[in-house]
């Protein structure tokens, strides 16, 4: 959705599980008749954007709609923040501005089943939260974290979808530089200077990402995909172009 919202360190267990990656550009015309049925695994990254800012970015009509067609088939998909708001929007969740911005590192708190869930990697591991946006948790969805300032962080259904509120790909990217430079007001507004945030990025990035890659591998390996390749739209721009 933004080129500075990539995998990440996500790259890292996806591609040892064997996966080739390509990626769509949101802002592309073709976005509209996008094919997100045939891959083995879509992976929706995060952006500054918000689910209900259709009159700005035309093309979330569209990845909502063919996420929709997606998630009715149980098709294993993957979403962090922004493509989280996305998959909670289509499972029937109100997605919506949360009380204040919540940026930084904090662990979550696991609920029981997300201590029994891949998410185990993360337990007591401080990670990057960087957020104004939330959802209500979508019906038949299971609640795997949560944290005091927002309380659904992360949800499945089956084995398949998984939806993570929060940043475990980042610690290590030096792209963070990229989200501090746009990020003055939000982080102005979350009371974090920049400097704050470099020192915890270097203090305890490396442990949340390899945490992150153990949760990324673990629920890889309970999926079951036909041999096609990963469509991710991780490393994608949105032009600002209608279609």
């Amino acid at each position: 959705h933004v080129p500075r919202e990539g995998l990440a360190a996500y790259r890292d267990p996806i591609e040892a599980a064997g996966y080739e990656l390509e990626r769509l550009d949101v802002g592309d015309p073709s976005f509209a008749g996008a094919d997100l049925l045939s891959p083995d695994l879509v992976i929706l990254m995060g952006g500054p954007m918000g689910v209900y800012e259709t009159h700005r970015h035309p093309w979330i009509a569209y990845e909502i709609e063919r996420v929709a067609e997606r998630l009715e088939h149980d098709l294993p998909t993957l979403g962090v923040c922004f493509g989280a708001q996305i998959m909670a929007a289509v499972l029937g969740a109100e997605v919506y501005q949360g009380t204040q911005k919540e940026i930084g590192f904090a662990p979550i708190e696991l609920s029981t089943t997300g201590g029994k869930s891949p998410l185990a990697a993360l337990r007591n591991v401080p990670v990057l939260h960087w957020h104004g946006d939330t959802f209500d948790l979508p019906p038949g969805t299971e609640l795997l974290a949560s944290t005091t300032l927002y309380p659904n962080q992360a949800f499945r259904r089956g084995s398949n979808l998984l939806a993570l509120q929060f940043h475990a790909e980042m610690g290590v990217d030096p792209r963070i530089e990229e989200w501090i430079d746009e990020s003055a007001d939000c982080l102005t507004s979350a009371a974090l200077s920049p400097t704050t945030l470099r020192r915890a990025y270097a203090i305890d990035g490396r442990r949340a990402v390899n945490a992150g890659k153990l949760m990324i591998a673990d629920w890889l390996a309970g999926l079951h995909t036909n041999g096609d390749p990963v469509v991710s739209l991780a490393d994608t721009f949105s032009s600002g172009g209608a279609f």
